[in-house]
């Protein structure tokens, strides 16, 4: 089993208000964290990253967390006070350049003793463009055609300059061999030639991340990715998600062990069994906060919904899907009216206020019970074909993990479902992925 630890700033996970909760942008919160997850011998620490702040009804969405440092600047600090764990960083293809975002990650990768990892994403909506003067830039499909073009040119840059290639021979006086650094690429969207300035680091190539869901994601990461991220933590999809993007990755030239597929997942963990139960209720009542809950009404109706009770039922009025009152925010996307039309038929179905339609709706705590019981139904997650592991999200920062860390992953570890310590210093060693030097060709 692989585990990972994500500090939660997107979506309505964190909640900012508990008493525990301290910080949620400050250095003291991220050490926190990466230094629990290390301690539970977790693969790697995991910062999702925003290039713009939402916004609800033209103020920001306060509901998120907001302000949060730049993500490599701040896994670059934390590779400072860790030895082994991983560093993963959200950085974005369709508003970055290929030489800036390899040469970052490779020194992140250099510094660290190779244990960089890049989540590749694109950017879905002209909102978030205005930040770089481009507006929408480029529509959907070009946006998966650039990111693998921009994967391509990173992993040629990459592989043009090694340690090997910076001798530093003192007794002939040779510090670089000749054409070290060199590349050169021409394509649909990117047209660069040059030299490169940071030698790889140990693993090669950082890992490479990607949250591939449409068919077209699940391709690009059969192709090309180390692990996927996957939204599936209900068995019965997880199951079928697994076997489809596994099943895929055959006309690559891959095994099923070149890519791991982890899932985000939450644990709520106490005494007994009863008494996980109330306390998971009570967290998913605090995401869900009732002005959460008619934001998220609003986003799906496209109506200012203000005046209604969130104990109260959904409102009479037909949605407005053309209209976008939350801007920036993906889970929003696509057709709002069909998902309005399921809400409703749920709600009078189940007899539901707006407030527990969004509860219910929403993801809800994965894995709820005793230690004992969280270690049990996650080794049957993973031992039942659901997934290679989770990438763990704590509804507190920064000591939400701290119970997991301390009562669960001690249980899976006397069950021999996780490590006891890590058996090498690189990302992909945690991992169990080859070193990657040679550059693959951008997938179609």
């Amino acid at each position: 089993m692989h585990l990972a630890a994500q500090l939660p700033g997107i979506h309505n996970v964190t909640v900012w208000s508990d008493p525990r909760s301290r910080s949620q942008i400050g250095w003291e919160s991220f050490a926190h964290l990466a230094r629990t997850a290390e301690r539970g011998k977790f693969d790697f620490f995991f910062l999702a990253e925003g290039l713009r702040l939402r916004e609800h009804k033209g103020r920001i969405y306060e509901l998120d967390v907001a302000g949060r440092p730049e993500s490599l600047t701040v896994l670059s600090a934390l590779a400072a006070i860790t030895t082994h764990l991983g560093l993963a960083a959200t950085v974005n293809a369709t508003f970055n350049e290929p030489y800036e975002v390899a040469r970052r990650l490779a020194s992140l990768d250099l510094l660290s003793g190779g244990r960089a990892a890049w989540n590749v994403v694109t950017s879905f909506d002209a909102f978030t463009g205005e930040n770089f003067r481009r507006g929408g830039f480029l529509d959907e499909a070009q946006r998966y055609q650039r990111a693998e073009e921009f994967l391509g040119v990173a992993r040629r840059l990459w592989d043009s300059l090694s340690l090997a290639d910076l001798p530093a021979d003192q007794a002939t006086g040779e510090f670089v061999r000749p054409g070290a650094g060199t590349f050169a690429h021409q394509g649909q969207h990117f047209d660069i030639a040059g030299r490169f300035t940071t030698p790889a680091g140990p693993q090669g190539h950082p890992v490479v991340i990607q949250a591939g869901e449409s068919p077209q994601g699940r391709e690009f990461a059969a192709a090309q990715a180390d692990v996927i991220f996957s939204k599936y933590n209900r068995l019965p999809e997880a199951r079928a998600f697994y076997q489809d993007v596994k099943g895929r990755l055959a006309r690559y030239g891959r095994g099923a062990a070149d890519l791991k597929i982890i899932p985000t997942a939450t644990c709520v963990v106490a005494d007994t069994d009863a008494e996980a139960a109330e306390l998971a209720g009570e967290i998913t009542r605090a995401q869900v906060s009732p002005q959460t809950a008619i934001a998220h009404l609003e986003a799906v109706w496209g109506r200012d919904l203000s005046g209604y009770d969130p104990d109260g039922p959904l409102p009479q009025v037909d949605p407005l899907p053309a209209n976008q009152l939350l801007q920036g925010h993906s889970v929003f996307r696509g057709d709002r009216a069909k998902v309005a039309r399921r809400w409703r038929e749920i709600a009078e179905d189940r007899g539901l206020s707006i407030r527990e339609l969004v509860i219910a709706v929403g993801d809800g705590q994965t894995f709820v019970g005793s230690p004992a019981t969280v270690a049990t139904a996650m080794r049957h997650f993973v031992s039942t074909g659901g997934a290679d592991g989770f990438v763990l999200v704590p509804h507190t920062t920064p000591g939400g993990l701290d119970d997991v860390v301390d009562r669960v992953v001690p249980l899976l570890q006397e069950s021999g479902a996780f490590r006891a310590d890590y058996e090498g210093t690189t990302l992909r060693e945690h991992l169990g992925l080859a070193q990657r030097h040679t550059a693959r060709e951008a997938i179609r």
